[in-house]
């Protein structure tokens, strides 16, 4: 589950020169930086799925809620007798005080009270778990239910992908470092729209792959970019040093 900065990342899959004269580009695709999982942490029946696929939300945005009667029952079943149990600790502390019972029973009083504010509290969580609200602003990428199913822990739910911020993940060849570094500018052509941005390297990996003399390098495509999606592929272009 889940990991809080989310963004779509340009991974290169092979590396070409170019027709035009003093550039070089990488062969890149689209994907999603940060993705979760969506999976029950409790047994219950969904009661709605209120996203559909290729859906669209924002930040604590409801993804799925559960019928959660009976956990509900049992929490407030639990608050009654947590509340008890502090009546009647706070009834022996006085009468301990006045000398009418004696330090065991108050011990007992106590733990009796520590133990049903602990089951209260289990209780409590199990409840916050009947709604599930998104983590980041995104898309559902893919469903694994539906409505009115009954899921037990760790059962999926639903996939979904951060669009909010882009990032750009390339791999090129080692001995571009001579004059690639962090705030260099390149371009990203993405071959289904037909359109080309510009992106700046905002973080170069410090190790080099000594098998395929490769490096890792990471930048950001500029601007607020929601027509680009995962899957989509292009060319990432690198003026010539």
């Amino acid at each position: 589950m889940f990991f809080i900065y989310f963004s779509l990342a340009i991974i290169v899959s092979f590396v070409f020169p170019v027709a035009a004269q003093g550039e070089e580009r990488v062969r890149v695709q689209l994907t999603s930086f940060q993705q979760t999982t969506i999976s029950s942490e409790i047994s219950a029946k969904i009661s709605s799925l209120p996203m559909r696929e290729g859906a669209s939300f924002k930040t604590d945005d409801i993804l799925v809620n559960f019928d959660c009667s009976l956990l509900t029952s049992q929490r407030d079943k639990a608050v009654a007798t947590a509340k008890s149990a502090q009546e009647t600790y706070t009834v022996n502390k006085r009468l301990e005080e006045l000398g009418s019972i004696g330090k065991l029973e108050l011990d007992q009083s106590v733990a009796k009270y520590n133990e049903t504010k602990a089951e209260l509290e289990t209780m409590s969580t199990y409840v916050s778990k009947c709604t599930v609200r998104a983590p980041f602003t995104g898309r559902v990428a893919k469903l694994y239910t539906e409505s009115h199913q009954y899921m037990t822990p760790g059962k999926q739910i639903m996939d979904i992908v951060d669009t909010e911020q882009i990032e750009v993940r390339l791999i090129v060849p080692s001995r571009w470092l001579k004059w690639l570094k962090i705030g260099s500018t390149f371009t990203v052509l993405i071959e289904e729209i037909g359109r080309t941005y510009k992106a700046t390297v905002i973080r170069i990996n410090p190790r080099v792959d000594a098998l395929s003399q490769t490096v890792t390098l990471t930048g950001k495509i500029d601007g607020d970019r929601p027509e680009l999606l995962p899957g989509m592929s292009g060319w990432a272009g690198f003026g010539k040093k």
